[in-house]
């Protein structure tokens, strides 16, 4: 039998730290805004990227399109996002933030900033190389 150990398998390991993190971060923005993992996303991602179709969110997050997509409603019913239909194609929706989801950024950009500066705080005095690898890392995969 070939020796294979999975708390030491890269992939599982980098798995296993990732959920930690998203859980840990996501309890905050969940309490504090009620909102979810994918609406967190969508939200975070449309701030930074403008008015974007469900597909580039998708492509973008790592997310299924069903799981954009109904976070996507979640969001536009309670007034954060818009939706419009593409006019080239109609099959084609791009949302953007509305004002009160520009004002939702703005509440929880702090918080997301303290909460990077605490995990930063974890990794020790020179965090820069770890940022490279994961720079690397994420480069080679888009």
């Amino acid at each position: 039998m070939t020796n294979f150990s999975l708390d030491d398998f890269l992939p599982y390991q980098l798995a296993v730290l990732s959920a930690q993190i998203s859980n840990e971060f996501s309890e905050i923005y969940s309490e504090n805004f009620g909102l979810t993992v994918p609406e967190w996303r969508v939200v975070v991602h449309l701030y930074n990227a403008g008015s974007v179709s469900i597909r580039e969110i998708q492509a973008r997050v790592g997310m299924d399109k069903s799981k954009v997509s109904r976070a996507a409603t979640r969001l536009k019913k309670s007034g954060h996002i818009t939706k419009e239909t593409n006019a080239d194609d109609r099959r084609l929706l791009k949302l953007a933030l509305t004002t009160k989801g520009h004002a939702l950024m703005k509440q929880i950009i702090p918080l997301a900033n303290n909460f990077e500066d605490r995990l930063t705080q974890r990794l020790g005095t020179n965090d820069e190389p770890f940022r490279a690898m994961l720079a690397t890392f994420l480069k080679a995969n888009i």
